[in-house]
């Protein structure tokens, strides 16, 4: 039976065969900021028959609370990381600087795949 809740919740991952968690970028919203943000979506969406405008409403709100997550999860994660490699000495950061562009790279990367 197909479960329109369910399919609607962004995969956290997918599991190995002996049910861990496979390895992987780490989510950029965490965990309960994304199950609430899929509540309200999918309250949206069931809403939406019997009152579309309200249910756009819900919507449009649910999206604004995932960008302002969004925003603030990217600003922690760039503070993070250049805590990582700013104050670092000059001699010894080659594979600081070399993690810390990896970093760089991939959060880039996922955002403008997204």
């Amino acid at each position: 039976m197909y479960d329109q809740t369910r399919a609607q919740q962004p995969s956290d991952g997918a599991s190995a065969p002996s049910g861990r968690r496979a390895t992987g970028p780490e989510p950029l919203l965490p965990a309960n900021g994304r199950e609430e943000i899929v509540r309200r979506l999918g309250h949206a969406v069931n809403a939406f028959a019997d009152n579309p405008r309200a249910a756009l409403e819900e919507a449009e709100g649910a999206f604004d609370e995932a960008t302002a997550q969004l925003v603030d999860a990217l600003a922690e994660r760039r503070r993070a990381l250049r805590a990582s490699w700013a104050d670092l000495d000059p001699e010894a950061q080659s594979t600081e600087c070399r993690l810390a562009l990896r970093e760089y790279r991939e959060l880039a990367g996922r955002l403008l795949r997204a």
